[in-house]
């Protein structure tokens, strides 16, 4: 019997996306053969999902879960391809499913939780087989759990492309529902300035220098105009220092609001889906035209 590696294991997983274990009972079936193996998992998982993990995926929804009393929740976000399988009832509920695992068994990443039982495997053998009977790439990209100092809420907007998970203390329901949705609105960095990277506000500082001194203010003033340019920078990106969206005076703070309830936040987490990512562009014309050429060529 030939000798089955973890590097031809590995190999084997990054051409199909199948799970590991997967991997090594086909390689051992085809006895070493490579080729032999990858046909037998397109047997087994379907052909699209041969080198589906190579494939961006930018698109997905992100799912909440709450605990009845509010004290415990979790928030994450699953990556597809394309919008069209975000509305996909079996994706959706693979990552509502995966929302509530992180919430009741507190995975302590990515992998942790791709390892936990779903179904009749794992949440990972879960995902595969979808990709499988989907024909798309499917990723779980991150999670956030919290445990509450107050009261959990969260809203979801956009075809649950936003997502946001609050711990407001005091108050109530209406109120920290409100402030979910300023924050999905809104979308702060952080709680208050504390929480902004010092690179963003040294970046913010020198713009205002470069910009002062375009607009040829004297130099004595260029440091206190800097200074007045970062701290209204600072009131636009944090929670507190937030006009309340849904103030009606158009000038109160989300800091005056929590002040005049009595209530404070201990933290809030904001996902938005494909931040950061490489979204695919497709150009259906081109995509037709070499369609129609390969045929040509048969």
């Amino acid at each position: 019997m030939a000798e089955i590696t973890a590097s031809m294991v590995k190999e084997l997983r990054e051409k199909t996306d199948a799970p590991m274990m997967e991997c090594k009972k086909a390689l051992t079936e085809a006895a070493g053969d490579m080729v032999k193996a990858e046909e037998i998992l397109r047997v087994k998982l379907g052909s699209k999902a041969t080198k589906a993990a190579s494939r961006v995926t930018a698109e997905g929804i992100v799912a909440i879960h709450i605990s009845g009393d509010g004290k415990m929740g979790a928030m994450i976000e699953v990556n597809c391809e394309t919008d069209f399988v975000a509305k996909n009832d079996d994706f959706m509920k693979l990552t509502r499913d995966c929302a509530e695992l992180v919430a009741t068994r507190n995975p302590a990443d990515v992998a942790a939780l791709s390892a936990l039982p779903m179904g009749e495997g794992t949440v990972e053998s879960t995902r595969t087989a979808l990709v499988g009977k989907i024909g798309e790439n499917l990723s779980i990209r991150r999670f956030a759990r919290v445990e509450a100092k107050g009261k959990l809420a969260s809203y979801v907007h956009g075809g649950a492309k936003i997502g946001v998970l609050l711990d407001a203390v005091g108050g109530d329901d209406q109120m920290a529902k409100d402030l979910a949705m300023h924050i999905a609105a809104s979308k702060p960095k952080s709680l208050d300035s504390t929480g902004v990277s010092q690179d963003l506000i040294d970046s913010e500082r020198r713009v205002a220098i470069e910009k002062a001194k375009e607009a040829g203010k004297p130099e004595a003033m260029i440091e206190k105009i800097a200074e007045g340019s970062v701290q209204k920078f600072l009131k636009e990106v944090t929670l507190l220092g937030q006009v309340f969206v849904k103030a009606e005076d158009g000038k109160q703070t989300i800091e005056q609001l929590l002040k005049a309830k009595s209530a404070s936040v201990a933290g809030f987490t904001l996902f938005i889906v494909g931040e950061g990512l490489e979204k695919r562009v497709n150009d259906f014309a081109a995509e037709v035209a070499a369609q129609a050429a390969a045929a040509a060529q048969k």
